[in-house]
């Protein structure tokens, strides 16, 4: 498959999970791969895990809530793999609490990282897509911008965010050649699922059986992988999706329209 050959793909937290994954399958398609990682360690391992398969990626170190960050990064891209084609703003952390649980620390830096860090890649890298006319943007939002989750306010919040700025962008950069669409994933079994359970259930009985619970959750009776958020991304920034903009679409195993 060749969907992404001669494009050059910025996918920001692409060193491990989620964007881990997305970041090998469009190299498997062809994309000139550029991971920005905080994490420049995770970053770099994936950059040549997909070198070592004949395939072309780099990492380029970047804190997405530094606006001189991402303006570095962006230069860096341009110089080595040419214009973006596709920005995947996949970059996210989260946050367990309520409105009175959660801190005023907590909730900025959330805010920070999910919302003002993906306005500030958008802000930056919509530049050089309008100049030649044409870009897809995809943005990793959540059922959580659409569902009520116990003890997920700041993350909630943050996420709704991610839904209300990609409808934004869709809009305003539709008429200049530039799709723009999110998708919104239910629990996927990632590396932070492991930790969170690591820290709040330290015993090894109790985390499985709340590993189990969670699984549950989803009316198909488990989590997502990594890779099956991959392959609606890979579709929705690929030619055969080029309809398709100013939607979300759940990928979240029936939560939204079974439960």
């Amino acid at each position: 498959m060749n969907n992404f050959k001669n494009q050059t793909v910025i996918i920001t937290g692409g060193g491990k999970g989620i964007g881990q994954a997305i970041a090998r399958r469009f190299a498997e398609e062809g994309a000139r791969v550029a991971i920005w990682e905080a994490d420049e360690i995770a970053g770099k391992e994936t950059a040549k895990e997909i070198m070592t398969k004949g395939q072309q990626a780099d990492c380029f170190k970047c804190d997405i809530t530094d606006e001189e960050s991402i303006q570095n990064a962006l230069s860096e891209v341009s110089e080595k793999f040419g214009i973006p084609d596709i920005l995947i703003n996949n970059a996210g952390i989260a946050n367990v609490g309520t409105a009175t649980t959660t801190s005023v620390e907590d909730f900025d830096k959330v805010m920070a990282v999910n919302a003002k860090g993906m306005f500030l890649c958008m802000k930056n890298v919509l530049p050089k897509m309008t100049e030649k006319k044409s870009g897809v943007i995809l943005n990793l939002a959540s059922i959580a911008s659409r569902l009520g989750i116990a003890d997920r306010f700041a993350y909630s919040a943050s996420k709704g965010a991610v839904l209300a700025m990609t409808l934004s962008v869709a809009r305003d950069f539709v008429e200049q050649g530039i799709r723009c669409n999110c998708i919104c994933p239910g629990r996927v079994h990632t590396p932070f699922v492991d930790g969170f359970l690591k820290k709040y259930y330290p015993d090894e009985n109790e985390r499985n059986e709340k590993f189990d619970e969670l699984s549950k959750y989803q009316p198909i009776g488990r989590m997502g992988e990594p890779e099956e958020i991959a392959n609606i991304a890979s579709f929705l920034c690929s030619p055969d999706a080029s309809f398709i903009t100013g939607g979300a679409y759940d990928i979240d195993g029936g939560v939204m329209s079974l439960k």
